[in-house]
């Protein structure tokens, strides 16, 4: 009896990680995980867990801020913003509103066109948010808007954005 259960045991043992494995790759809303997404608003709980029993660790306060889901369960979304800190939040303070939030230090320059060579239009700060227009997956640079200014941003100073992706 006992060799069947060990021989059991460590068939469980053998197959676990499979499960494991597909488990991470559904989830409960049917949609892509991981997935980028946005903050729904200024005041945001972000928890230790999936519920509301769980405690606070901290507050966002920027609206528009992209974060990434990298988890679900039932009605909650575990994220990763651009910091890399990972919580909890529930599904309805998150929009699928696609926005990058500048990580690279210091001002950074907004072109004119995808190119390092072309005319500079404007500056824009770090941790400033912007709405995303278009970005190819084959080219370094993303067109963004910042309120009333648009133009053209290098991947490398973005948060939001995934390498390969494609937005028009």
């Amino acid at each position: 009896m006992k060799r069947i259960f060990a021989a059991l045991f460590g068939l469980m043992i053998s197959v676990a990680p499979a499960f494991a494995q597909d488990a991470a790759d559904e989830s409960e809303s049917g949609l892509t995980v991981p997935r980028m997404v946005s903050l729904r608003s200024n005041l945001i709980n972000a928890r230790s867990g999936p519920g509301a029993r769980y405690p606070i660790e901290w507050v966002y306060m920027q609206k528009g801020a992209p974060v990434e889901i990298i988890a679900e369960f039932e009605l909650w979304r575990k994220i990763k913003d651009w910091q890399g800190s990972e919580s909890w939040v529930h599904k309805s303070m998150l929009s699928g509103r696609r926005t990058v939030k500048v990580t690279a230090p210091g001002e950074n320059n907004i072109y004119d066109k995808p190119d390092y060579q072309s005319k500079v239009i404007a500056r824009v700060e770090d941790e400033v948010v912007g709405d995303v227009q278009k970005c190819s997956a084959d080219s370094s640079f993303c067109r963004i808007k910042f309120a009333s200014i648009e133009g053209w941003v290098p991947k490398s100073s973005l948060f939001g954005i995934y390498k390969d992706e494609n937005i028009d």
